[in-house]
């Protein structure tokens, strides 16, 4: 993503009456890759009863009004919530906190009742439980330790791998759980605690397969073309066509195509071949509703198209006779799609044993995908999520993912939500949540107006917040937000509360690294950013300008602005040694994690992504070196040294003002009034 303008931040006395979001009204700007500022202090917009900001705020302070027209139609989608949802919403609480609920009966997950009249007590049991009123209305209670799992006192280093990038030689063309595995191996005989993963999610089965792992068809399954080939059961049994898998390894890109017809070629023949069905057919059983959904909407992705608007009439209803039909006629088709994501959760916690490993949480799903099918009651029609315009891009932007309504989500007792972060925390132990501010509100795009004719649109980000950590408590994952851009007030001061983890760049912070803040991810750059060779060599600059991304001078200020970042490096140094000496200064910071890229460490000039750059391969440029040689290489051994001896105690400097500091639960005095 790239960067985008300030919000301004509500005023308490902003209008909420009869809003269909709920939580506090703390708001915020879309994560991007654009270096991090303050907010300035305005006047609140006006937000209406659908939880639309009238006005939004740029990056140059100036205010604009939202078009009357974009209200009405963003009204109109949205729509208004029934009568009743505030008695069926779900309560989300912390034990101790004041209930607005007198002499209600819980249903809890484990099968006890409790009994609770005006608040909870301090030892009520953390999940998602049933509440019962004297006059018969039920509805969802979700109980929340309030902040999110992180051991009193942990600190780590870890690598950032883009994971298709880090191919083998036994890969075929790409990076897969094989791979991972290696790098997980020779990140902990290293002292590494962490490894952070770009996005792992499903895309559809057919051809044209997408590149970008930030747009997947569901953020609740797994990408098969990640599957290590030659460790999947059965596979000795049939023909692997394991020298034209390898030979994929021989291209200069990654060519998800070819790889993925050859790799769902061998597959199915080790499906057809007859496979023990005992321990798969377990697990999907355990999988439930979801994973049945998946398989069905790839068995008919297979035969109508990856999107589900195109289909029959009779199948765009997950729940309508015309799928179900389908799915009878079809069992052998859906039950290799499921078989392929019991495949991907063996292999993936074999990848991950015995280290922390952080996936990445898109902001949002294909509209035409699996999830935009399975959620779309609760997903908006005719809207994406995008950006608004700013100085670096004058027209705004459009991520083309359909956003939530809030009182959808509500209405299906967040769900959606909870599945997705569930999912994509499983079997790994870390999750980073891309583009956090979308927790607090996104800026909606109509399908008929360019980015520009756009508006906020609020969340229940409290709500949200209080399930992220709930769901962090039970799987024991650490949560780091991308906090990238401009962030509003109140926004890092709620993540501080929940415990999530801030995203600091050297590239966008003023303050030294010594400065940062303990509870963070501390890093130099991202996929979307220069690597630290591309920038010194001015490479990175050069393809900037061939890809006409900017005018001349525009560019050079924005490359000047962050080689200030590796002032006093001498101007002879070589890549390597820029590397070196500006993950030493990272490495100073106090924060919780310190995070390296391989790019840097190979000192890779070419950046993963070039936001805007639509006739570059992004996402499709695999790593110089091989998986197994990446140990013995020395720019990596020599960055694994350097943040290896960075991890000195933290010091109470950079701390997030208005957060807390204990890594506990936290104790709450709100009221959750419903």
């Amino acid at each position: 993503m790239t960067s985008n303008a300030a919000q301004p931040k509500p005023t308490p006395d902003a209008p909420t009456t009869d809003a269909p979001t709920a939580g506090t009204p703390v708001t915020d700007a879309p994560a991007t890759d654009a270096p991090t500022t303050d907010a300035p202090t305005t006047d609140a917009p006006t937000t209406d009863a659908w939880g639309i900001d009238a006005s939004w705020l740029d990056a140059l302070d100036e205010v604009h009004t939202v078009a009357d027209a974009t209200i009405e139609l963003l009204r109109e989608v949205i729509g208004t919530p029934p009568d009743d949802l505030v008695h069926r919403a779900p309560i989300v609480a912390r034990p101790g906190d004041a209930l607005e609920v007198a002499g209600a009966e819980v249903e809890c997950e484990d099968g006890q009742t409790r009994h609770v009249d005006g608040s909870l007590p301090e030892d009520f049991p953390l999940g998602y439980h049933r509440l019962r009123t004297p006059d018969g209305r039920e509805r969802r209670l979700i109980v929340s330790p309030g902040r999110c799992w992180l051991p009193e006192g942990w600190r780590a280093w870890g690598w950032a791998v883009q994971l298709y990038a880090t191919r083998g030689r036994d890969s075929w063309g790409i990076g897969d759980l094989g791979d991972l595995r290696t790098v997980r191996e020779f990140a902990q005989d290293q002292g590494a605690g962490f490894v952070l993963v770009n996005p792992l999610h499903a895309v559809a089965p057919t051809p044209g397969q997408e590149d970008s792992p930030y747009l997947p068809a569901t953020r609740r399954f797994r990408n098969p073309v990640y599957l290590r080939i030659a460790e999947v059961p059965g596979v000795d049994a049939v023909d692997t066509e394991d020298d034209a898998g390898r030979a994929l390894n021989d291209g200069e890109l990654i060519d998800r195509d070819a790889i993925w017809a050859l790799k769902r070629r061998v597959l199915q023949r080790v499906f057809d071949a007859g496979v023990d069905e005992g321990p798969f057919r377990d697990w999907w059983w355990h999988q439930g509703q979801p994973l049945m959904d998946w398989a069905t909407w790839c068995a008919i992705a297979d035969e109508h198209g990856p999107d589900w608007h195109t289909w029959p009439a009779e199948l765009r209803d997950p729940r309508g006779g015309g799928v179900a039909d389908f799915a009878a006629g079809h069992d052998r088709e859906i039950a290799f799609h499921a078989w392929l994501q019991w495949l991907l959760d063996v292999q993936l916690r074999t990848a991950t044993e015995g280290i922390t490993v952080i996936q990445d949480l898109p902001i949002g799903v294909a509209g035409g995908g699996a999830d935009a099918w399975a959620w779309q009651d609760v997903l908006a029609q005719g809207v994406s999520v995008g950006a608004p315009p700013d100085a670096f891009n004058s027209q705004g932007q459009d991520w083309g993912s359909p956003p939530l309504v809030p009182w959808r989500l509500q209405a299906a007792d967040y769900e959606p939500f909870i599945q997705s972060i569930r999912a994509t925390m499983a079997g790994a132990g870390g999750l980073r949540v891309d583009h956090v501010m979308g927790l607090f509100r996104l800026w909606w795009v109509p399908s008929d107006g360019s980015a520009a004719d756009g508006a906020y649109v609020r969340y229940p980000y409290e709500d949200m917040l209080d399930i992220v950590a709930l769901e962090s408590h039970r799987a024991q994952a650490i949560v780091v937000g991308e906090d990238l851009g401009t962030v509003e007030d109140g926004v890092r001061e709620a993540m501080a509360e929940h415990g999530i983890l801030s995203y600091r760049l050297l590239w966008f912070e003023d303050d030294a690294p010594t400065e940062w803040p303990a509870e963070a991810m501390a890093a130099i750059t991202t996929h979307d950013l220069p690597t630290v060779a591309g920038l010194w060599t001015g490479s990175d600059l050069t393809e900037q300008r061939e890809r006409s991304l900017g005018t001349d001078a525009d560019l050079e200020r924005g490359r000047s602005s962050l080689m200030e970042h590796l002032a006093g490096i001498p101007a002879d140094a070589t890549p390597a040694e820029a590397v070196l000496e500006a993950h030493r200064r990272l490495a100073t910071a106090p924060s919780t994690l310190l995070s390296a890229t391989l790019d840097d460490a190979l000192a890779e000039e070419r950046r993963p992504n070039m936001p805007g750059a639509n006739d570059r391969p992004n996402w499709c440029l695999p790593l110089p070196v091989p998986t197994e040689e990446l140990a013995a290489h020395e720019g990596v051994q020599a960055l694994a040294g350097v943040l290896a001896a960075g991890l000195h105690p933290v010091t109470t400097k950079g701390k997030v003002k208005g957060g807390k500091s204990g890594k506990g639960g936290a104790k709450s005095t709100r009221t959750r009034k419903k």
